[in-house]
């Protein structure tokens, strides 16, 4: 692994994060502008032992993540706008079968092919609800090319200890982003491993929640007969196909993230302690805010920032919490209003809300920011 200080961008530190983080298997298609991603770790993993495939296309990328992992490797994918829409219905096979994986989205403008260059944040609803039925899913941004290693290895712990799959949904500004980034001694960085079954063969349970919620796994193929599939299943993961499984089964997979909710939420706090206005933000919109921000202080305006790095599942209760005590909520967003709309719903009315919103193509001018943090604070 390489350590020490390195100039790299977002989309190069992702793939040391992974590395870092122990993910061996890579399955994958090149799509701007994520490809960088692919191509590092396909010049890195012949030195640590990892295995990379260039897949036909995005749905064989995300089929191969899912078989890999449950052969007991810690595997990835990444990949845009279209080829996010490709891997959806296999994103819910994930989901139903509990697959540690992550899978990378570059986000670039769209709808369909869009631009294919350029900056865009509209796929974070996507990331929540883009397969169909139930669930729960985590999702994180980073804002730099240091985050982009420090929360691959997040997003990677994150999926192995909720047994789930974890998206991480950077941005083509932060992805193409070239800055210092501190690779650190392999003992310093915190890896959660895999949960394996260690009882008596003939008792294990693939889908038998544990005292947290999460099951323990095996390798599929070594010693263990199991029984996967993406229909409602029962403990065994044998398909029941009535309304009491499916009660329990998609529950499951709810509350597991719900009820872990707050260890699973991180946020950025930038001077909150006497906001009036908190603007919230997410990546490359985030860094834009600050100067803005900046602005609005020196015009006697007390405005501070939360920082979504969690996305997914979005942090409720500390913005219910600021909600009881500021004026406002601003939220700028390369979109025309997706994680906006959550923010009203959670905020329900204690507060105003006002989005600044920007159909992707490039970053907000910090004056439209300004604005509105200006207008709020009236």
């Amino acid at each position: 692994m390489l350590t020490g200080a390195h100039f790299l961008d977002g989309d190069h530190a992702c793939a040391e994060g992974a590395i870092a983080a122990g993910c061996r298997f890579f399955a994958g298609y090149p799509i701007t502008p994520s490809t960088e991603i692919a191509e590092r770790i396909a010049q890195r993993f012949p030195m640590v032992g990892g295995t990379f495939i260039q897949m036909e296309d995005e749905l064989a990328s995300i089929a191969a993540v899912l078989g890999a992992a449950w052969a007991g490797t810690k595997a990835m994918t990444v990949t845009s706008g279209p080829g996010f829409s490709l891997m959806q219905e296999n994103i819910g096979l994930g989901v139903m079968t509990e697959t540690p994986c992550v899978v990378v989205n570059v986000q670039r403008g769209g709808p369909s092919t869009g631009l294919p260059t350029l900056t865009g944040q509209q796929d974070m609803m996507q990331a929540r609800w883009g397969s169909h039925g139930d669930y729960e899913i985590i999702a994180l941004a980073p804002a730099s090319p240091q985050e982009c290693f420090d929360l691959t290895i997040t997003c990677f712990n994150f999926a192995e200890q909720f047994r789930v799959p974890v998206l991480f949904m950077m941005d083509e500004c932060v992805g193409h982003m070239t800055e210092k980034v501190v690779i650190p001694e392999p003992d310093k960085i915190r890896l959660v491993p895999r949960r394996w079954y260690r009882g008596p063969r003939e008792q294990y349970r693939p889908f038998k929640p544990e005292e947290d919620g999460v099951p323990a796994m095996v390798r599929a193929g070594k010693d263990y007969r199991i029984h996967i599939t993406g229909l409602t299943h029962d403990e065994r993961g044998y398909p029941v196909i009535n309304a009491e499984c499916q009660n329990w089964c998609v529950t499951h997979l709810v509350e597991k993230i719900r009820k872990n909710r707050e260890k699973i939420v991180i946020v950025d706090e930038y001077q909150l302690n006497d906001a009036e206005v908190v603007v919230v933000a997410y990546g490359i919109s985030a860094r834009v805010a600050f100067k803005a921000i900046e602005d609005a202080r020196a015009r006697g305006v007390k405005v501070g920032m939360l920082r979504l790095i969690t996305v997914w599942p979005f942090p409720e209760s500390k913005i219910k919490q600021l909600a009881k005590r500021v004026k406002a909520f601003v939220m700028p967003e390369i979109n025309l209003g997706q994680v906006y709309l959550e923010l009203q719903r959670v905020v329900g009315g204690w507060a105003q809300t006002r989005h600044v919103p920007h159909c992707g193509g490039w970053v907000h001018d910090p004056k439209d920011i300004f604005e509105a943090i200006m207008e709020s604070a009236r």
